[in-house]
């Protein structure tokens, strides 16, 4: 088992979860196709530890343990799980101080991506 960041993420990317990881397996993608891994951060399910201290941590509450993911975020699994063959293309990014968001734009933002939980 393994947690995953979801798109709830994207565009956000607090980094408050990269802080507290005890193993560094969030990663942030440094390669070019946008298109294929978005602007969010990741998790790497192989280096994972399951200790679940980055799901509280994340101010945008896109971190869900594997089997708990919403169905509208189901593919977002598969993307975490994608980076392992890209490996080389992702690096542990420094934290950058952000403000944190409001109750309002967490909640636009669940909006935003079809999430209503």
């Amino acid at each position: 088992m393994a947690w995953v960041i979801t798109r709830l993420c994207r565009d956000c990317v607090d980094q408050s979860c990269v802080e507290v990881c005890p193993v560094d397996c969030i990663y942030g993608y440094t390669g070019t196709d946008t298109a294929t891994f978005p602007n969010q951060l990741y998790i790497d399910p192989e280096e994972c530890i399951n200790c679940g201290v980055c799901e509280p941590e994340c101010p945008w509450e896109a971190i869900f343990e594997d089997e708990q993911v919403p169905a509208v975020f189901r593919d977002d699994i598969a993307l975490n799980a994608k980076i392992v063959e890209f490996k080389d293309q992702f690096k542990v990014p420094a934290k950058v101080d952000k403000a944190r968001p409001t109750p309002e734009q967490i909640t636009e933002n669940k909006r935003k991506w079809g999430y209503t939980g």
